[in-house]
């Protein structure tokens, strides 16, 4: 479990033996968590995995709980293909539907009957591998 805005460098992440895809992904969800402190939400958990799907972020702001997916892309070479496709293109509706199942369990597991106002976000993060956010671009309120 990281602490809120803890940022680790691209560089860092590749010391462990993991695949290039879970690097990546695992440096955009900490620059998306970094953002989404700077815009005054406070991060209530990271990585919350069941067996039929994960939340990459949970936050709230102003009471209402922001279940946040992160997609992101590398777009300076490194990575096979990296040109071809948007982050947001892997969102398909059967990704949709598995979360979808992960936020009622989510909201089930940790608020009983007294159910909060949510909405499902995806932070769509473009990266380079010289540790340079090129953007961040905040969809909101998406729905499931």
């Amino acid at each position: 479990m990281y602490k809120t805005g803890e940022w680790r460098p691209l560089s860092s992440l590749l010391m462990n033996p993991r695949t290039q895809k879970q690097i990546v992904g695992e440096y955009g969800e900490n620059a998306a968590s970094a953002f989404l402190v700077k815009k005054g939400l406070r991060i209530l958990d990271r990585n919350y995995r069941k067996p039929w799907g994960e939340i990459d972020i949970v936050a709230i702001k102003d009471k209402v709980i922001h279940f946040v997916e992160v997609k992101t892309v590398v777009r300076d070479g490194g990575l096979e293909k990296a040109d071809s496709w948007e982050p947001e293109d892997n969102l398909h509706p059967w990704k949709l539907k598995r979360l979808s199942r992960t936020i009622e369990t989510y909201l089930l597991q940790y608020f009983d009957d007294n159910e909060p106002d949510w909405v499902f976000d995806a932070l769509l993060v473009t990266i380079s591998w010289q540790n340079e956010i090129r953007n961040i671009e905040w969809i909101e309120d998406i729905e499931l």
